[in-house]
């Protein structure tokens, strides 16, 4: 069975506290969003990965990929992590996958204590493919393959795929903190939506598009008669070069922050026209 393997960026940079204390955040933000769009999964946390189980690959990409942290996921074959089951495990799934006259490579990485390194495993697989189809004329091209076959080796399973289906990275919903997002007009949604990208709950003042934001925030907060939540770190305006002019800082007790302040009109049409076009494919509007 498949398995959708979740790699992040960032979280991998911090110390071992601060690191699992994040993943674990991820985790629950991972699984949150599944069950926000109805998606019965079974979410694991591995070594600077996640493994996602479930019977529905497609729903749960488009819901994970609306998940702050995610940098990146593939949709990942197992076996067993010995030499043995790996070669003849991707000797099999190379036949269906390599074409006659295209060039081929292995991309090998091993995490463990098994009796072979990672170049070891890459080249004992490129064997194997090799064999198993050498009526397409296999050519070998390790800098610029038509076909890539990624290994990832890992103590009690190997993943293997051909794919990286790339996401938002940036870092868990909840991780730095609370902010107040002026969220009136495009500029002020894209705002916020940058906010909660790098990690910040976002408490919304306005009713624009909301339901978009909640397409990444299944529990988004808004504040009510101008009330600003207990530890609110800081302020968020959707303000242009133009905008900013004339701004008083002096008004404010807490810091002000302008994600989009080095955009062009064009350049926030651009990402907005992205955000809901993911939104409006989001699992969540087809239940």
């Amino acid at each position: 069975m498949a398995v959708l393997l979740i790699r992040y960026s960032e979280i991998g940079l911090k110390g071992t506290a601060v690191r699992i204390r994040w993943e674990n955040r991820m985790k629950d933000n991972l699984m949150q969003m599944l069950e926000h769009d109805m998606v019965e999964a079974l979410v694991t946390k591995g070594e600077a990965r996640f493994y996602i189980e479930t019977s529905d690959l497609d729903k749960a990409i488009r819901s994970v990929r609306k998940v702050f942290g995610v940098a990146s996921i593939s949709i990942a074959e197992t076996c067993p992590s010995d030499a043995e089951s790996i070669c003849s495990a991707l000797a099999e799934y190379s036949k269906s996958r390599m074409v006659k006259g295209k060039t081929y490579a292995v991309k090998a990485r091993r995490e463990g204590s098994q009796p072979f390194t990672s170049m070891d495993i890459a080249r004992m697989v490129g064997d194997a493919i090799w064999n198993a189809n050498l009526d397409k004329d296999p050519h070998v091209n390790l800098s610029a393959p038509d076909i890539t076959f990624w290994v990832e080796v890992r103590p009690k399973q190997t993943y293997y795929f051909q794919e990286y289906i790339y996401s938002h990275a940036g870092l868990p919903l909840g991780t730095q903190g609370r902010v107040v997002a002026e969220v009136r007009d495009d500029r002020g949604l894209l705002s916020a939506w940058l906010m909660m990208k790098r990690g910040c709950k976002v408490f919304v003042d306005g009713d624009y598009c909301l339901d978009i934001l909640s397409e990444y925030d299944p529990h988004l907060r808004t504040i009510e008669d101008g009330k600003i939540p207990d530890r609110t770190l800081g302020f968020v305006k959707g303000y242009s070069v133009d905008d900013i002019e004339g701004f008083d800082q002096s008004e404010y007790d807490l810091p002000v922050y302008f994600p989009t302040v080095g955009m062009t009109d064009e350049d926030v049409a651009e990402r907005i026209a992205a955000i809901r076009a993911e939104a409006e494919a989001s699992p969540s509007r087809s239940v």
